[in-house]
């Protein structure tokens, strides 16, 4: 194996269900070999930094309208009635739940997966074998 144009090796361990991932996304790609189809990752794959942060806001939210919700329970089980501040409470919180839930949804990609592969390996395709 002299003229090999690779000759570092890469041992990589998975799990059952890493390997099934990885075998349907193959399947998916056409592509002739696993080799192959690392090797387009490596060159063309993304990395994923994801800031949780606006999460955390979300679900201090929830638990204040939980709270509300508990208190508001526990008054009309005492008194038997509902107040109407204890309603409008709750709207206001809804409504600053359903802005976060509307902001966290805009900040989140819409990816067509097939798409993507079928666009990496064209561009694969392009740069290593050329025409």
């Amino acid at each position: 194996m002299k003229n090999r144009t690779r000759k570092y090796a890469l041992v990589l361990h998975l799990s059952e269900d890493e390997k099934r991932i990885l075998e349907c996304k193959l399947k998916l790609s056409d592509m002739r070999s696993k080799s192959d189809f690392i090797r387009m990752l490596i060159v063309n794959g993304f990395v994923y930094t994801i800031d949780y942060q606006y999460l955390r806001k979300y679900n201090y939210q929830l638990s204040m309208i939980g709270r509300n919700i508990n208190q508001i329970a526990h008054k009309v089980n005492t008194t038997g009635s509902v107040y109407k501040e204890d309603m409008d409470a709750i709207q206001i919180e809804l409504k600053e739940l359903w802005k976060t839930q509307k902001a966290m949804l805009a900040r989140q990609p819409i990816r067509d997966e097939k798409r993507d592969i079928k666009n990496a390996l064209e561009r694969y395709s392009l740069n290593h074998f050329p025409s």
